[in-house]
């Protein structure tokens, strides 16, 4: 896998992700085999990060353009878009391709 594949589940009708923006999300992270490695389920508590500044990895802030509040989102990320070459805990090993599945629940705006 070269590139990154993004695939609608749920189309969401609220705000639309924008840079800058707080996002607010809940996500489930797997490796190729299935694996889960993360999940903000399993947590507890909804994953926040500010959308389009390099505070996630490339594949999120390119995969969650044009997300609306409300949807749902399937994110297959190229290695290259997620960690590289980083051994990353202790499931994600260099060069890894990632899935995520993401629910966008709110888009925080200073306007």
């Amino acid at each position: 896998m070269n590139e990154l594949q993004i695939k609608d589940e749920v189309l969401g009708t609220g705000k639309e992700t924008v840079k800058g923006a707080l996002l607010i999300t809940q996500y489930e992270g797997f490796l190729e085999d299935g694996t889960k490695f993360d999940s903000s389920y399993d947590r507890g508590a909804p994953f926040k990060c500010v959308f389009g500044t390099g505070r996630v990895i490339k594949g999120w802030d390119l995969g969650l353009v044009g997300m609306r509040e409300g949807g749902k989102r399937t994110l297959h990320v190229p290695s290259q878009l997620a960690y590289g070459e980083r051994q990353v805990g202790a499931l994600i090993s260099p060069h890894s391709n990632l899935i995520f599945h993401i629910e966008l629940l709110e888009v925080l705006t200073r306007d």
